[in-house]
Protein backbone atom coordinates (compact mmCIF):
# COMPACT_ATOMS: atom_id res chain seq x y z
CA UNK A 1 0.00 0.00 0.00
CA UNK A 2 1.40 3.58 -0.68
CA UNK A 3 2.11 6.24 1.70
CA UNK A 4 -0.48 9.05 0.87
CA UNK A 5 -0.51 12.54 2.01
CA UNK A 6 -3.32 14.62 3.47
CA UNK A 7 -3.73 17.86 1.98
CA UNK A 8 -5.63 21.26 2.36
CA UNK A 9 -6.64 24.51 1.58
CA UNK A 10 -6.09 27.57 4.06
CA UNK A 11 -10.04 28.22 4.32
CA UNK A 12 -10.03 25.48 6.61
CA UNK A 13 -8.90 27.27 9.76
CA UNK A 14 -6.96 25.13 11.55
CA UNK A 15 -3.78 26.01 14.13
CA UNK A 16 -0.91 25.49 11.59
CA UNK A 17 1.43 24.50 14.16
CA UNK A 18 -1.42 21.18 14.13
CA UNK A 19 -1.15 21.00 10.62
CA UNK A 20 2.83 21.15 9.75
CA UNK A 21 2.97 18.54 12.72
CA UNK A 22 0.36 16.41 10.73
CA UNK A 23 2.59 17.00 7.64
CA UNK A 24 -0.41 18.41 6.19
CA UNK A 25 0.14 20.62 2.67
CA UNK A 26 -1.92 23.75 2.69
CA UNK A 27 -2.68 25.07 -0.73
CA UNK A 28 -3.01 29.07 0.12
CA UNK A 29 -6.00 31.17 -0.83
CA UNK A 30 -5.35 34.67 -1.35
CA UNK A 31 -6.87 38.04 -0.13
CA UNK A 32 -6.15 41.75 -0.75
CA UNK A 33 -6.52 44.75 1.92
CA UNK A 34 -7.12 47.88 -0.38
CA UNK A 35 -5.57 46.18 -3.25
CA UNK A 36 -2.41 44.54 -1.36
CA UNK A 37 -2.27 40.95 -1.90
CA UNK A 38 -1.93 38.19 1.27
CA UNK A 39 -1.44 34.84 1.86
CA UNK A 40 1.18 33.01 1.42
CA UNK A 41 4.96 34.64 1.77
CA UNK A 42 2.87 37.62 3.74
CA UNK A 43 0.32 37.14 5.92
CA UNK A 44 -1.48 40.04 8.47
CA UNK A 45 -1.99 38.78 11.72
CA UNK A 46 -5.97 38.56 12.90
CA UNK A 47 -5.66 41.36 14.42
CA UNK A 48 -4.66 43.90 11.54
CA UNK A 49 -6.77 42.17 9.00
CA UNK A 50 -10.04 42.67 11.36
CA UNK A 51 -9.07 45.97 12.15
CA UNK A 52 -8.47 46.55 8.99
CA UNK A 53 -11.64 45.86 8.09
CA UNK A 54 -13.19 47.95 10.96
CA UNK A 55 -11.66 50.33 9.58
CA UNK A 56 -13.43 50.57 5.98
CA UNK A 57 -10.21 49.00 3.97
CA UNK A 58 -11.59 47.03 1.34
CA UNK A 59 -11.03 43.21 1.32
CA UNK A 60 -11.30 40.94 -1.39
CA UNK A 61 -10.58 37.62 -2.05
CA UNK A 62 -8.77 35.27 -4.52
CA UNK A 63 -8.93 31.32 -5.06
CA UNK A 64 -5.75 29.41 -4.93
CA UNK A 65 -2.90 29.26 -7.75
CA UNK A 66 -2.77 26.51 -10.43
CA UNK A 67 1.07 27.18 -10.59
CA UNK A 68 1.42 26.70 -6.52
CA UNK A 69 -1.56 23.47 -6.94
CA UNK A 70 0.95 21.82 -9.69
CA UNK A 71 4.24 22.53 -7.67
CA UNK A 72 3.12 21.48 -4.50
CA UNK A 73 1.45 17.94 -6.39
CA UNK A 74 4.66 17.08 -8.56
CA UNK A 75 6.42 17.74 -4.84
CA UNK A 76 4.16 14.52 -3.25
CA UNK A 77 4.65 12.61 -6.81
CA UNK A 78 8.56 12.89 -6.15
CA UNK A 79 7.90 11.45 -2.99
CA UNK A 80 6.05 8.37 -4.23
CA UNK A 81 3.14 9.76 -2.28
CA UNK A 82 -0.58 9.46 -3.22
CA UNK A 83 -3.10 12.70 -2.24
CA UNK A 84 -6.07 12.73 -0.20
CA UNK A 85 -7.08 16.51 -0.87
CA UNK A 86 -9.91 18.19 1.57
CA UNK A 87 -11.26 21.01 0.23
CA UNK A 88 -13.58 24.22 0.70
CA UNK A 89 -16.71 24.00 -1.29
CA UNK A 90 -16.84 24.06 -4.56
CA UNK A 91 -20.55 26.37 -4.16
CA UNK A 92 -18.09 29.60 -2.96
CA UNK A 93 -15.13 28.97 -4.33
CA UNK A 94 -12.99 28.08 -8.08
CA UNK A 95 -10.02 26.65 -5.66
CA UNK A 96 -11.77 23.20 -5.85
CA UNK A 97 -11.86 23.11 -9.74
CA UNK A 98 -8.52 24.49 -9.32
CA UNK A 99 -7.72 21.74 -7.36
CA UNK A 100 -9.63 18.94 -9.46
CA UNK A 101 -7.56 20.27 -12.65
CA UNK A 102 -4.31 20.28 -10.88
CA UNK A 103 -4.69 16.56 -9.71
CA UNK A 104 -5.91 15.33 -12.68
CA UNK A 105 -2.82 17.57 -14.88
CA UNK A 106 -0.11 14.99 -12.17
CA UNK A 107 -1.80 11.93 -12.42
CA UNK A 108 -1.82 12.54 -16.28
CA UNK A 109 2.12 12.69 -16.24
CA UNK A 110 2.54 10.30 -12.98
CA UNK A 111 0.20 7.48 -13.85
CA UNK A 112 1.29 5.36 -10.78
CA UNK A 113 0.11 8.59 -8.42
CA UNK A 114 -3.31 8.59 -6.61
CA UNK A 115 -5.30 11.65 -5.86
CA UNK A 116 -8.23 11.79 -4.27
CA UNK A 117 -10.33 15.37 -3.95
CA UNK A 118 -13.24 15.62 -1.77
CA UNK A 119 -15.84 18.66 -1.84
CA UNK A 120 -16.83 18.83 2.05
CA UNK A 121 -19.34 21.77 0.78
CA UNK A 122 -18.56 23.24 3.54
CA UNK A 123 -15.38 25.28 5.09
CA UNK A 124 -13.57 26.72 7.99
CA UNK A 125 -13.54 24.01 10.81
CA UNK A 126 -15.90 22.08 8.49
CA UNK A 127 -12.57 21.22 6.60
CA UNK A 128 -10.67 20.43 9.99
CA UNK A 129 -13.42 18.30 11.39
CA UNK A 130 -12.49 16.53 8.19
CA UNK A 131 -8.43 16.89 8.19
CA UNK A 132 -8.85 15.52 12.22
CA UNK A 133 -10.74 12.34 11.37
CA UNK A 134 -8.56 11.31 8.35
CA UNK A 135 -5.47 11.97 10.60
CA UNK A 136 -6.52 9.75 13.10
CA UNK A 137 -7.80 6.83 10.05
CA UNK A 138 -4.17 7.34 8.68
CA UNK A 139 -2.91 6.57 12.00
CA UNK A 140 -5.15 3.69 12.32
CA UNK A 141 -3.74 2.16 9.45
CA UNK A 142 -6.53 3.47 7.16
CA UNK A 143 -5.85 3.59 3.28
CA UNK A 144 -6.30 6.46 1.15
CA UNK A 145 -9.56 4.65 0.09
CA UNK A 146 -11.06 3.68 3.48
CA UNK A 147 -10.71 7.46 4.87
CA UNK A 148 -11.99 9.04 1.63
CA UNK A 149 -14.85 7.02 1.78
CA UNK A 150 -15.56 7.92 5.65
CA UNK A 151 -15.19 11.95 4.74
CA UNK A 152 -17.39 11.16 1.30
CA UNK A 153 -20.20 9.53 3.91
CA UNK A 154 -20.40 12.13 6.39
CA UNK A 155 -19.61 15.46 5.06
CA UNK A 156 -22.99 15.73 3.86
CA UNK A 157 -23.93 15.60 8.00
CA UNK A 158 -21.37 18.70 8.38
CA UNK A 159 -23.39 21.77 10.11
CA UNK A 160 -21.81 24.78 10.05
CA UNK A 161 -24.03 27.79 11.03
CA UNK A 162 -23.02 31.45 11.87
CA UNK A 163 -24.42 34.78 12.87
CA UNK A 164 -22.69 38.13 12.16
CA UNK A 165 -22.63 41.64 14.16
CA UNK A 166 -22.57 43.84 11.29
CA UNK A 167 -24.66 43.53 8.71
CA UNK A 168 -23.00 45.84 5.82
CA UNK A 169 -19.81 43.16 6.04
CA UNK A 170 -22.63 41.29 4.41
CA UNK A 171 -23.71 44.05 2.11
CA UNK A 172 -20.47 44.65 0.85
CA UNK A 173 -19.40 41.43 0.17
CA UNK A 174 -22.59 41.10 -1.89
CA UNK A 175 -24.63 38.81 0.51
CA UNK A 176 -27.59 41.62 1.24
CA UNK A 177 -29.10 44.39 -0.34
CA UNK A 178 -28.46 47.70 1.43
CA UNK A 179 -31.72 48.29 2.05
CA UNK A 180 -31.91 45.45 4.04
CA UNK A 181 -28.72 46.20 5.91
CA UNK A 182 -29.60 49.78 6.79
CA UNK A 183 -32.79 48.29 8.04
CA UNK A 184 -31.39 45.41 9.64
CA UNK A 185 -28.56 47.76 11.49
CA UNK A 186 -31.59 49.93 12.59
CA UNK A 187 -33.51 47.33 14.66
CA UNK A 188 -30.75 45.01 15.67
CA UNK A 189 -31.56 42.09 13.33
CA UNK A 190 -29.01 39.29 13.79
CA UNK A 191 -29.31 37.03 10.37
CA UNK A 192 -28.43 32.83 11.22
CA UNK A 193 -26.71 31.71 8.00
CA UNK A 194 -26.00 28.29 7.01
CA UNK A 195 -23.82 26.01 4.34
CA UNK A 196 -26.56 24.26 2.68
CA UNK A 197 -26.36 20.90 1.17
CA UNK A 198 -25.09 22.37 -2.26
CA UNK A 199 -21.96 23.98 0.05
CA UNK A 200 -23.90 27.49 -0.46
CA UNK A 201 -24.41 30.33 2.06
CA UNK A 202 -27.87 31.13 2.99
CA UNK A 203 -30.38 32.36 5.39
CA UNK A 204 -31.59 30.14 7.79
CA UNK A 205 -33.06 32.47 10.12
CA UNK A 206 -33.10 36.30 11.62
CA UNK A 207 -33.45 37.39 15.43
CA UNK A 208 -33.20 40.34 17.26
CA UNK A 209 -30.20 40.81 19.30
CA UNK A 210 -26.67 39.44 19.96
CA UNK A 211 -27.15 37.34 22.82
CA UNK A 212 -30.30 35.83 21.13
CA UNK A 213 -28.89 34.86 17.81
CA UNK A 214 -25.61 32.95 19.81
CA UNK A 215 -28.18 31.43 21.62
CA UNK A 216 -30.26 30.49 18.38
CA UNK A 217 -26.83 28.88 17.16
CA UNK A 218 -26.77 26.67 20.13
CA UNK A 219 -30.88 25.65 19.82
CA UNK A 220 -30.60 24.38 16.15
CA UNK A 221 -27.29 22.30 17.09
CA UNK A 222 -29.25 20.98 19.64
CA UNK A 223 -32.34 20.29 17.01
CA UNK A 224 -29.99 18.95 14.61
CA UNK A 225 -27.75 16.37 16.72
CA UNK A 226 -29.81 13.48 16.11
CA UNK A 227 -27.74 10.34 15.82
CA UNK A 228 -24.44 12.05 15.97
CA UNK A 229 -25.01 13.10 19.14
CA UNK A 230 -22.13 11.23 20.54
CA UNK A 231 -20.06 10.69 17.28
CA UNK A 232 -18.76 14.10 16.85
CA UNK A 233 -14.72 14.36 15.85
CA UNK A 234 -14.78 17.58 17.84
CA UNK A 235 -17.21 20.96 18.33
CA UNK A 236 -15.63 23.71 15.98
CA UNK A 237 -16.34 27.26 16.81
CA UNK A 238 -14.75 30.27 14.90
CA UNK A 239 -15.45 33.86 15.52
CA UNK A 240 -13.92 37.02 13.31
CA UNK A 241 -11.66 38.89 16.42
CA UNK A 242 -14.24 38.41 18.83
CA UNK A 243 -12.85 35.44 21.06
CA UNK A 244 -15.25 36.42 24.45
CA UNK A 245 -18.60 35.62 21.87
CA UNK A 246 -17.24 32.28 20.76
CA UNK A 247 -16.41 31.24 25.10
CA UNK A 248 -19.92 32.23 25.54
CA UNK A 249 -20.88 30.05 23.30
CA UNK A 250 -18.44 27.38 23.86
CA UNK A 251 -19.88 27.33 27.68
CA UNK A 252 -23.59 27.06 26.12
CA UNK A 253 -22.28 24.11 24.71
CA UNK A 254 -20.73 22.40 27.52
CA UNK A 255 -23.70 22.91 29.78
CA UNK A 256 -26.03 21.75 27.29
CA UNK A 257 -24.27 18.73 25.65
CA UNK A 258 -20.96 18.18 27.45
CA UNK A 259 -18.61 17.97 25.21
CA UNK A 260 -15.44 18.82 26.19
CA UNK A 261 -13.12 18.25 22.68
CA UNK A 262 -14.48 21.73 21.88
CA UNK A 263 -11.62 23.59 18.98
CA UNK A 264 -12.10 27.59 18.89
CA UNK A 265 -10.53 29.37 16.10
CA UNK A 266 -10.41 32.89 14.54
CA UNK A 267 -11.94 32.70 11.04
CA UNK A 268 -9.24 33.26 8.13
CA UNK A 269 -9.11 36.52 5.92
CA UNK A 270 -10.11 34.46 3.06
CA UNK A 271 -13.50 33.75 4.70
CA UNK A 272 -13.79 36.80 7.40
CA UNK A 273 -13.38 38.81 4.18
CA UNK A 274 -17.36 38.55 3.81
CA UNK A 275 -18.48 37.62 7.07
CA UNK A 276 -16.34 40.79 8.85
CA UNK A 277 -15.50 41.40 12.35
CA UNK A 278 -17.74 39.99 15.21
CA UNK A 279 -19.00 36.70 12.85
CA UNK A 280 -19.01 33.13 15.54
CA UNK A 281 -19.83 30.05 13.89
CA UNK A 282 -20.76 27.06 15.43
CA UNK A 283 -19.55 23.73 13.93
CA UNK A 284 -20.41 19.81 14.12
CA UNK A 285 -21.74 16.43 12.69
CA UNK A 286 -25.73 16.41 12.89
CA UNK A 287 -28.35 14.24 11.01
CA UNK A 288 -29.45 17.25 9.01
CA UNK A 289 -27.82 20.23 8.00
Amino acid sequence: MREFVITTDSNCDMDMAYLKEQGIGVIPHYYTVEDEMYGEDKELTVKEFYDAMRAGKKAATMASNPAVINERFEEYAAQNKDILHISFSSALSSGYNNIVNGANETMEEHPEMKIIVIDTLSGSLGEGIMIRKAVEMKQEGKSIEETALWIRENSPHLNIQFTVDDLNFLYRGGRLSKSSAILGTVISIKPILYFDREGKLVALDKVRGRKKSLMTLVNNMEARLGAYRDKQVFIGIVHGDCEEDAEYVADMVRERFGYKDIVIRPIGPSIGAHSGPGAVGLIFLGDEK
